[in-house]
């Protein structure tokens, strides 16, 4: 997953970052409300995670501007303000979770990937069944797949994660994301299994063509299109 994190902590923002990006995520790590902003408007996030006491915007002001610009992206405050009241105007204000500090990584990592499950494709995107890329095609009724005018076959596993794919164009997708949703399993690094499949895929998707769909970004994931 891709998280946005807003901690203006010096130590504590690294550490989570780490934490995270060491579980397969990428994290973008931020220390000022208004520069979250800009990055959430104009880039796609599966989670926020907002301190609420911050420079430049507040966590609770950020995410009401969120919010009030349609931007439904799940959201865990992660701060110090445990009281009740403290709770509630972050529920108010659109949050979907509220962690307390001091907290244990563990149950941050169980928040966040039980927040990531939540799409945030838009419905038309969730219940799509033809998606176009380009000179591609998907057709999801009739399981065919399209490049150049040339049908491509692809089995079970490969047709998954192209849909995969294609609903996040230019986003960075993990082996984490893909062993989740494609395979249901947990992380495990062990496993060469999404590698393989994405080899065979870009076989058959991209080594014909003279345009590669399937971009590599090293120590982060896949990326679909540009």
């Amino acid at each position: 997953m891709r998280i946005l994190l807003l901690e203006d902590d010096t130590q504590l923002g690294p550490w989570i970052e780490q934490g995270l990006v060491q579980e397969g995520h990428v994290v973008d790590l931020f220390t000022d409300g208004k520069d979250a902003l800009i990055a959430a408007t104009s880039q796609a996030f599966d989670v926020f995670i907002f301190d609420r006491m911050v420079p430049g915007l507040d966590g609770i002001s950020l995410l009401r501007a969120l919010r009030a610009s349609k931007n439904q992206t799940p959201t865990l405050f992660l701060t110090a303000l445990g009281e009740v009241d403290d709770r509630v105007s972050g529920f108010e204000a659109g949050g979907d979770d509220y962690l307390v500090k001091p907290f244990a990584f563990a149950e941050l990592s169980a928040r966040v990937q039980a927040l990531g499950r939540r799409s945030t494709s838009t419905p038309q995107q969730d219940t799509a069944t033809h998606l176009n890329f380009g000179d591609l095609s998907l057709d999801l009724i009739k399981r065919k797949c399209v490049r150049a005018g040339q049908e491509i076959d692809l089995n079970a596993k490969e047709f998954q994660i192209l849909e995969y794919f294609m609903r996040r164009p230019g986003r960075v997708v993990t082996k984490t994301m893909l062993l989740e949703q494609v395979w249901n399993m947990s992380f495990d690094p062990t496993t060469s299994v999404v590698e393989t499949h994405i080899s065979r895929l870009r076989t058959k998707l991209d080594k014909p063509f003279e345009t590669d769909l399937i971009l590599t970004r090293r120590g982060m994931g896949y990326v679909f299109g540009s």
